[in-house]
């Protein structure tokens, strides 16, 4: 189960964190992996890293908010590999300000590149899975698109609008060989959480309300994208896994 032998990856966000983790699962399963991110030398190095492991894996470097030159990149990873089987849509921003005081311009930022650029992206890419019958679309959304946090109503905003993206694609794609899911990961260690984690009081709150009394580690988050981007989840569509500890279910 789970061979990915023959399948090209794409994975936004994956020079580092969740979406390399999940990068250097789904090679790991036999997948060619194409990681993106926006600066050169990281994802180089990234690939190099995956490489010594003996995986394929290839850089695609952009800026998914930049949705024009995002899909040149898109089609020049298609030109050279011939498809994308795999699409997991993991790039993603973040902006920490109470909701009084959060200006409008970070608000359309955060949404902007959180939800309209990854429906933008994602869609010029499930039209060709579509006229291949088959593809695998994966998202990174949020458990706070499920229970509300503070600080955060952008992203906040944007990840539930995804949610909702989802199931509604997931209703489009029903008979076209594309399933369309999304991940909502709980606190999990990496570059976008560190404000979090460097918090002392905040590891000391989340450690007694996360049921497993712990932070999520990437390799969490890679094996359910390992799941849902498998063949074998062919009638999984239009769900939303939370990956979190047991956080989101209980009280």
């Amino acid at each position: 189960m789970f061979n990915f032998s023959g399948q090209v990856a794409l994975i936004t966000g994956s020079s580092r964190g969740i979406g390399l983790a999940a990068a250097r699962a789904l090679g790991q399963q036999g997948a060619e992996v194409v990681l993106n991110g926006r600066d050169a030398a990281q994802l180089d190095a990234a690939a190099a890293s995956l490489r010594d492991e003996g995986i394929a894996a290839h850089v695609a470097c952009f800026d998914i908010a930049e949705v024009d030159k995002a899909i040149e990149a898109v089609e020049r990873v298609r030109e050279k590999l011939g498809k994308i089987d795999v699409f997991f849509a993991n790039a993603g921003i973040q902006h920490r300000e109470p909701l009084l005081s959060f200006p409008l311009q970070d608000f359309e930022r955060v949404v902007f590149t959180n939800l309209t650029a990854q429906w933008a992206l994602a869609r010029h890419i499930a039209a060709a899975m579509v006229a291949q019958d088959y593809g695998r679309i994966v998202f990174t959304g949020s458990i706070t698109a499920i229970l509300g946090r503070k600080d955060i109503t952008a992203y906040t905003a944007a990840k539930a609008a995804m949610h909702g993206l989802v199931r509604q694609w997931s209703a489009e794609f029903a008979d076209s060989g594309v399933t369309v899911n999304a991940i909502a990961p709980g606190y999990i260690k990496t570059e976008l959480t560190k404000k979090l984690w460097d918090d002392q009081s905040f590891n000391t709150w989340l450690q007694g309300r996360t049921p497993q009394q712990r932070w999520g580690d990437p390799d969490d988050i890679a094996s359910a994208v390992v799941f849902l981007a498998a063949r074998e989840s062919r009638f999984v569509t239009g769900q939303i896994l939370a990956v979190d500890g047991g956080l989101s279910s209980t009280m």
